[in-house]
């Protein structure tokens, strides 16, 4: 196989995968948007707004594939300012929700937190199987992986939301997801100027 072949087929599986990854994002945000919102909970509409972040950094690192490594760069570095962006959107509404008050229901909490665990787990495990991860796809990489320890939160909050009847846990873990994302975009943005000092 030539160079060129090489190149065209690991392209070819980076569009797959990526696609494949973006429809299962959008189909969280759904899941997890009406959840949430049935359910009163900040834990999940904070997990269903990070799925959407996610959703548009996978379009972005679609975008990328085949081009340019500026390209590359510029979509990972929008990916980590989108999730900045996000997690101080979530810390808002979570501090509103703490004022206003909540009644989450933790049985549905963490129904949905195992089943988007187990798509994030999927995600996770497509994007790890590609070949040649620059650094658009570290950066989606990055966001599922954090998807995942987030739906782990949600779990945990959802059981502490029906063992003590409270709703504190789920505001915890609503604000953890929001400081998770935050890291996790720096991160991204801290991913892509290094490898632009790297080139």
């Amino acid at each position: 196989m030539s160079d060129d072949e090489s190149y065209e087929a690991v392209t070819a599986q980076q569009r797959r995968t990526l696609w494949i990854v973006l429809g299962l994002n959008l189909l969280l945000v759904v899941v997890m948007g009406g959840a949430g919102v049935w359910s009163d909970s900040s834990a999940l509409i904070a997990n269903a707004l990070d799925n959407a972040s996610d959703a548009g950094v996978y379009a972005l690192s679609l975008f990328a594939v085949g081009r340019s490594l500026n390209w590359k760069r510029g979509a990972a570095g929008a990916s980590g300012v989108l999730l900045i962006l996000f997690g101080l959107g979530v810390v808002a509404d979570t501090v509103r929700r703490f004022l206003t008050g909540s009644e989450p229901i933790g049985a549905t909490m963490m129904i949905v937190a195992l089943f988007a665990g187990a798509i994030n787990l999927l995600c996770v495990w497509l994007l790890g199987r590609l070949k040649k991860k620059e650094v658009h796809l570290r950066a989606a990489e990055t966001f599922s992986f954090n998807d995942f320890i987030s739906n782990g939160g949600v779990l945990v909050a959802g059981g502490l939301v029906i063992w003590l009847g409270q709703r504190w846990p789920d505001l915890v873990v609503g604000l953890l997801v929001a400081l998770v994302a935050i890291k996790g975009g720096i991160d991204i943005i801290g991913d892509a100027r290094r490898t632009k000092d790297e080139d």
